[in-house]
């Protein structure tokens, strides 16, 4: 009698061990970690390697959300074509948490329909977009009042702050952030260069051209920072290794934890009267929702 054969694995089991198991192979062919014909090459693992990457970050607050409740809402604003959300969704969502869902958020109505032809035909139902712009979302009857986690995926320059926005109106417990592009700072810096030049020695940071877009990136994060420690949260800063071999790899996580708003908020509006920043006060608020609040006794 033969003897029985083997059963032969599948073939990502058996010649791609990075990929995690259960993991669609349809989204990495999607996302171009995988060749349509389900190969992979050494700059496709080093790309699997930035996804996992970001996901180790952001999976221990998704386990901290589900702990509370297992119907939380994740809100990818300015999705684009959605490459996070379908990954958290993938990784985490559909074996982990499936009473939960993941909200995309996009104004290119193209993208939008992209990204729900995607979802259903890889069988993702916790996963819904809409083309809404930032204002629209923050009122529109398709979000819920509040919201659990809100993520911004190299939202270019001022769609970060917008991101931040929503989550601030929305009340959101974790805001992640990608920042890309930041020109707006940059561009008031120069535009008030000439007013500032020999008022102080700090502007010899930002004199030169190059210099003014440089700092004027560095600051923009130092400022949602401080803003994001204005409304009460908690911020880690870190490096994200090359997302899409991008330069811009600043990862920001905020938690909320109520903690005393004043010294941020008077550090962040000095900021940017010794910058010559003032007229952005508007874009960097401190006036924090409306929140149970914290006693400042101590500080």
């Amino acid at each position: 009698m033969p003897a029985k054969a083997k059963a032969t694995p599948a073939p990502a089991a058996a010649s791609m061990p990075e990929i995690r198991p259960g993991q669609s192979l349809e989204l990495l062919k999607e996302l171009h970690i995988l060749t349509r014909d389900g190969k992979m090459n050494q700059d496709s693992r080093r790309k699997l390697k930035q996804v996992y990457h970001l996901y180790q970050f952001i999976e221990p607050l998704l386990l901290e959300l589900l702990q509370d409740k297992p119907e939380f809402t994740l809100v990818d604003h300015g999705a684009g074509k959605s490459y996070l959300g379908f990954i958290l969704y993938d990784l985490f969502f559909k074996s982990g948490a499936p009473l939960a869902r993941i909200v995309g958020i996009e104004t290119r109505d193209e993208l939008v329909g992209k990204s729900r032809e995607l979802a259903q035909r890889l069988g993702f139902p916790g996963m819904e977009f809409h083309n809404l712009s930032v204002a629209d979302s923050i009122t529109s009857p398709l979000l819920p009042p509040r919201v659990d986690m809100v993520t911004a995926l190299h939202a270019c320059n001022t769609a970060t702050d917008d991101a931040i926005r929503f989550a601030l109106e929305k009340q959101a417990r974790f805001i992640v952030l990608v920042p890309c592009c930041q020109a707006e700072v940059a561009a008031v810096l120069n535009k008030n260069k000439g007013k500032s030049l020999g008022q102080t020695v700090l502007t010899e940071i930002w004199r030169h051209p190059i210099h003014t877009r440089e700092f004027g990136s560095q600051l923009t994060n130092v400022l949602r920072c401080l803003q994001l420690e204005a409304h009460g949260y908690q911020v880690r800063v870190t490096e994200l290794v090359g997302w899409e071999h991008s330069m811009k790899n600043e990862l920001i996580i905020a938690t909320y934890k109520n903690l005393p708003r004043r010294k941020p908020a008077e550090r962040l509006n000095e900021l940017l009267q010794n910058l010559g920043l003032e007229e952005m006060q508007s874009r960097f608020f401190t006036a924090a929702p409306d929140r149970t609040a914290h006693s400042e006794s101590s500080t």
